[in-house]
């Protein structure tokens, strides 16, 4: 993946032997180039990634944003730094204006980028174009990268940065593709050379050996026969563990049920809010929310309150000058700081469950304490929400879990965070990869101990234990999978893609076995060898080519 675009430098003159017309002509050209290019891949492709393609074609012959630059190049700038000047100015009037047109901002700053990259004659930003199919080596991906990025032709990811929980890693599962991420020494490979990435094991060869490429096609054809779940979550001897999807929108909502998916065990609403300067209304939410849940009719979906702050900040409701963000307003918390957007999300959510057939289920994210999960019942109760929940991603709540679930009706653990928290590493952060994995026994015991409290909660009033499901992307590795049922998790919500290969292997346990293999997990010293030892224990993910 090429390198970003650097910025020209400021102040770049127009070069002596250069008039004004032939840098505005020059421009014009790579202007025309870019939106060829783009273009024609859109002509050939679908969805999403043809509509990102076909607003940024369009962007590149902007008559205002070359009307702009011309100016600059004939008061004596050079074309790149006119174009880059001309394309920060029309994506701030855009942004300004709001809206559909907001919207577009984003795609001039990408257009710039492009006309830079063909006026310095160097590959263009983003996914390359090739007919051919590749494994693409790239520093990290952006969320916007992914919109264009084709699973029928990129067939592995491998990136220098990030973490096992970053965003490159949760797409690549989502698409089904093989990843390493946080590969040291990747950026040195040669376009062109041959490799071979193994996903699951995290190894990556260079000039593959027969077994490489062995166990490339036998990896081809059993991930063909995995293609395809039952909808029907159980152990071996017929312990039922429901398999759920993590869904962002009604789209993913669809494709889940159409996987198989015995309902949503994650719906992160920040679709609803995420690049808006205003709070989305009441009725905008309560549509967007009923879309997801006519997908699931009759069956649970648990709705996550807005996650906010961290790496999701949103203009009317976080502080972008927070030291430690990741320690600071997110989630929950920003009904603390900026009350009534939870309450008026509430009555959306409450409104779309009246009208919708499907058992919704609501939980709040970052809950510390009890008293916090109390406030959030009693908002719930307040909406009419009847199965109000908590987040367990602060270690805090899973060591109290008991208190916790004594206000609150289900749990869920996101591993994610609880991770990150637990071990004091930012999931984003490739050096720190080693230590952000739920395989870390630390991680493991705080699952155990938030079944444990669940229980406990429970023998007091002499009930059945409240749910504890778990939703974060550890759900989402078959192996871990049986350990988090050994460990007494109730329901496993992951990304569609992997709920076939979660429900495979979990067929070929008992549940005796599978707590057999947690406590064996939870004995080990460290991560790397409570994996080694339950994927030992687990002949049928080599089989499978998992």
């Amino acid at each position: 993946m090429p390198k970003p675009v650097s910025e020209p430098p400021s102040g770049d003159r127009l070069a002596a032997d250069v008039s004004p017309e032939d840098a505005v002509a020059g421009l014009k050209a790579a202007a025309q180039a870019v939106h060829d290019e783009l273009k024609g891949r859109a002509d050939s492709a679908s969805g999403d990634g043809k509509a990102v393609l076909e607003a940024t074609a369009l962007m590149a012959k902007d008559t205002m944003l070359l009307k702009s630059a011309a100016k600059l190049i004939n008061a004596g700038s050079s074309a790149e730094r006119a174009i880059w000047e001309a394309g920060a100015s029309v994506s701030e009037m855009l942004h300004n204006l709001g809206g559909y047109m907001a919207e577009r901002a984003t795609d001039v700053l990408d257009v710039r980028a492009r006309i830079v990259a063909e006026l310095r004659g160097v590959p263009a930003p983003g996914i390359p174009a090739s007919d051919t199919p590749f494994i693409l080596v790239a520093e990290d991906l952006a969320p916007a990268d992914t919109a264009t990025l084709n699973p029928a032709v990129v067939q592995a990811l491998v990136t220098s940065g990030g973490g096992p929980q970053s965003h490159t890693a949760i797409i690549a599962r989502s698409l089904g593709l093989p990843a390493v991420v946080a590969a040291h020494g990747v950026d040195d490979i040669a376009d062109g050379t041959e490799v071979y990435v193994d996903g699951a094991a995290g190894f990556i060869a260079v000039s593959p050996t027969d077994e490489h490429r062995a166990a490339a096609t036998a990896w081809a054809e059993t991930s063909a026969t995995l293609a395809e779940f039952d909808g029907n979550g159980t152990t071996a001897d017929g312990h039922l563990v429901p398999l759920l999807a993590n869904v962002g929108g009604a789209k993913d909502a669809v494709a889940a049920a159409a996987l198989g998916a015995q309902g949503v065990g994650l719906f992160r609403t920040e679709f609803c809010f995420l690049e808006r300067d205003t709070e989305p209304s009441v009725d905008e939410q309560a549509a967007a929310y009923k879309a997801v849940f006519d997908a699931f009719p009759g069956k649970k979906v648990v709705l996550r309150t807005l996650d906010a702050g961290a790496d999701k900040p949103l203009p009317f409701l976080t502080d972008a000058t927070e030291p430690n963000p990741a320690l600071g307003v997110r989630g929950y918390r920003t009904d603390f700081t900026t009350p009534g957007v939870l309450e008026r999300q509430l009555e959306a959510i409450a409104r779309a469950a009246s009208e919708s057939e499907a058992d919704v289920w609501v939980m709040a994210p970052m809950i510390s304490t009890a008293a916090e999960a109390g406030r959030f019942a009693s908002l719930c109760a307040a909406a009419g929400i009847q199965t109000p929940g908590v987040m367990v991603e602060v270690p805090s709540a899973a060591l109290t879990a008991a208190t916790v679930l004594r206000e609150v009706g289900f749990a869920s653990l996101g591993t994610n965070d609880l991770t990150q928290y637990a071990m004091a590493a930012d999931r984003q952060l490739g050096p720190l990869a080693e230590l952000n994995t739920p395989w870390q026994p630390a991680v493991l015991r705080l699952v155990q101990l938030t079944v444990e409290g669940a229980e406990q909660e429970s023998s007091g009033r002499e009930g059945t234990a409240k749910p504890v499901g778990v939703c974060g992307e550890a759900a989402a590795d078959p192996a871990l999978a049986v350990v988090l049922t050994g460990l007494g998790v109730t329901t496993l919500s992951m990304t569609a893609r992997s709920l076939a290969a979660v429900g495979t292997v979990l067929k070929t346990v008992t549940l005796e076995q599978a707590q057999e293999l947690a406590r064996l997990a939870l004995s080990a010293p460290s991560a790397t060898e409570a994996r080694d030892w339950v994927r030992a224990k687990l002949p049928v993910l080599e089989e499978l080519g998992l």
